[in-house]
């Protein structure tokens, strides 16, 4: 777990293995998170998640398999040269996660299925940023290669920004393209956090997110069960999930980001493990998506219906930024992840769950914790 959502799905992962009779292995070098504590795993290692380091745990313990979803993207990101040294990885079968990891391919298999995309392109240089945004219209987001979290990441709205934007950050060359993606103005961004197995949704849960697209999903404000969509929009969103999911062949979690704007849908990204949102989710449906995919990876789960739609009240995650600490910093939330903690509540409708959700910010503030 390199943080605490992602902490808490490791927690979670090996409590359930051992209540299925297995024995678990945590690798976690932060030693601030629960996952790091004596009793929550037969084996704990402070180690770094480097596949160099899982691989010496891997020949000494002789493991049964490996499970990378749990631990956020850092850990995704061992998939590749793990697999590829013969190492097996429980859950969703590698070549799939590479499919949806590699943002050509993914958009390769979005366009076999005629499902919808922002139009996007990797550029090597200024001329063809140019030429994409010209033909797209501006305003346009720039991305560049191998960053997380948004870093780096910027809006721009027309030639003059694009220019000073690539040749300060010097981020144009043959070896690390930039990628420049459509950027859709006054749009809705809502994601699916769900588990699957051999490509079937087990369990899904929709939330909405109150700001516009365009705030990363980390600092943005989050309501689920969904207030403000249409029926359609719920509709077409859930039937494309479940396409993408049986493509896939998903097995173990899964979250789908998308835009919505007068219910046309487009997708954004899809990750094949556990997010951010996984512990959001599992406590205002009251069912463990954590627990419920363990038992998929491990071909124990025993099918039944999960609502998580028509609730009866309304969950709420608002994000915690510490910019009254941080000198010349720009209190505007953007594409760029700025926050440094979260508050969930929840409470008969949306502004009850909003006032809860101030009130405790509020707290926060007042004694410091953020």
């Amino acid at each position: 777990g390199s943080s605490v959502e992602f902490d808490w799905c490791a927690v979670n992962t090996s409590r359930r293995l051992k209540e299925l009779g297995e024995k678990t292995i945590i690798i976690n070098s932060n030693p601030e998170t629960v996952s790091t504590d004596y009793d929550e795993s037969d084996r704990l290692y402070f180690e770094q998640l480097t596949a160099e380091r899982v691989r010496d745990i891997a020949d000494f313990e002789n493991l049964k398999g490996i499970i990378v979803s749990v631990g956020g993207q850092i850990a995704n990101n061992l998939v590749n040269p793990l697999s590829k040294h013969g190492y097996p990885i429980l859950g969703t079968d590698p070549k799939y996660i590479d499919m949806a990891e590699d943002r050509e391919k993914f958009s390769s298999l979005l366009n076999t299925m005629q499902i919808d995309q922002p139009a996007w392109i990797a550029v090597h240089s200024f001329e063809a940023a140019c030429e994409f945004a010209d033909r797209v219209s501006y305003p346009v987001l720039i991305r560049p290669s191998f960053v997380l979290s948004g870093a780096a990441m910027n809006v721009v709205f027309n030639k003059a920004q694009l220019a000073q934007y690539l040749k300060e950050a010097s981020l144009v060359s043959k070896e690390h393209p930039v990628v420049v993606s459509q950027f859709i103005e006054n749009a809705k961004e809502l994601e699916i956090d769900g588990v699957a197995d051999k490509g079937d949704v087990i369990i899904e849960a929709m939330s909405e997110h109150i700001e516009n697209a365009g705030v990363h999903s980390g600092d943005a404000t989050i309501v689920l069960p969904p207030q403000k969509l249409y029926l359609e929009t719920i509709r077409r969103t859930k039937k494309i999930t479940r396409q993408i999911v049986k493509a896939l062949n998903i097995t173990g979690s899964f979250n789908i980001q998308f835009i919505a704007k007068n219910n046309a849908i487009k997708v954004i990204e899809c990750n094949l493990r556990a997010s951010r949102s996984s512990p959001f989710a599992s406590k205002v449906t009251n069912h463990n998506f954590i627990r419920i995919a363990t038992e998929a990876i491990m071909g124990k789960h025993v099918r039944r219906d999960y609502e998580t739609l028509e609730l009866e009240y309304v969950g709420v995650k608002t994000p915690q930024f510490s910019y009254s600490r941080l000198k010349g910093a720009n209190p505007v939330a953007h594409v760029e992840m700025a926050s440094t903690g979260e508050v969930a509540t929840m409470g008969d409708n949306l502004l009850d769950a909003f006032l809860t959700s101030w009130k405790a910010n509020e707290q926060n503030i007042k004694s410091k914790r953020i």
